[in-house]
């Protein structure tokens, strides 16, 4: 594994298989794996440039319906700002300068208020991290460690990447975010929250739901109710 990188040398790997690509529970070897926020970049081998100059747009382009990790970004205003995430330990996770592969998996959120869709920024879990604009979409690029609950960029992937197996939660994430879950309050909406999990309704505690592998987590706030958000894994390497 490599340190956290900064972005230029970050978006020189933008051919490379995306770090956080495979999922695989149990193995720690991560063989195609990058380290930090390196794998934010990488994308595969159709992806368009190859250094900083070629995988950044202009910030007049329009942003693509699929980012780098095959799934499709999401619209609308953010959560909450990634910025909020520190660099302390939460509940055992660390922020430290490598991503641990042993135990690598991968959850998606989506959230909804009256029927508008709000967006996972990128970053989330890599504090000091800001987000570039590339052909790809928006995706996290330096900081200052990374945790092992992060997001690399607007698709609403969530990457659980821990140095043991151990089953984290959504209040996890929301907590080393820096950031209020709860049946009233995802991040700076609220509301009564309704949950879904792989389109089952969820009727325990939100900060409960287990991120489990390929696990669809929908939270919904207010009407109209929108449909459910189901990713197609089969599209991506994660």
């Amino acid at each position: 594994m490599r340190p956290v990188m900064p972005m230029a040398t970050a978006l020189l790997c933008a051919l490379a298989v995306a770090a956080c690509g495979s999922s695989n529970s149990s193995s720690s070897s991560g063989a195609s794996s990058g380290t930090g926020t390196s794998s934010a970049a990488t994308s595969s081998s159709s992806a368009a440039g190859t250094g900083t100059s070629g995988a950044t747009s202009s910030s007049s382009a329009a942003q693509p319906a699929v980012g780098f990790e095959a799934v499709p970004l999401q619209s609308g205003p953010p959560i909450a700002p990634a910025s909020t995430t520190g660099t302390a330990k939460v509940h055992g996770i660390t922020c430290g300068p490598t991503e641990q592969l042993v135990y690598h998996i991968h959850a998606h959120l989506a959230v909804f208020k009256n029927g508008q869709s709000y967006t996972l920024p990128a970053g989330i879990g890599i504090p000091g991290s800001h987000a570039v604009n590339t052909n790809q979409g928006p995706i996290a690029s330096g900081g200052t460690c990374i945790y092992w609950l992060h997001t690399h960029t607007t698709d609403g992937v969530i990457h659980i990447e821990s140095p043991t197996k151990r089953i984290y939660t959504l209040g996890d994430f929301f907590d080393e975010w820096h950031q209020p879950l709860s049946a009233t309050q995802v991040g700076t909406l609220s509301g009564a929250v309704t949950a879904f999990v792989n389109g089952k309704t969820w009727k325990k505690d939100p900060r409960a739901i287990p991120l489990l592998p390929h696990a669809d987590i929908q939270l919904q706030i207010g009407q109209p109710a929108p449909p459910i958000v189901k990713t197609d894994w089969s599209k991506t390497q994660l």
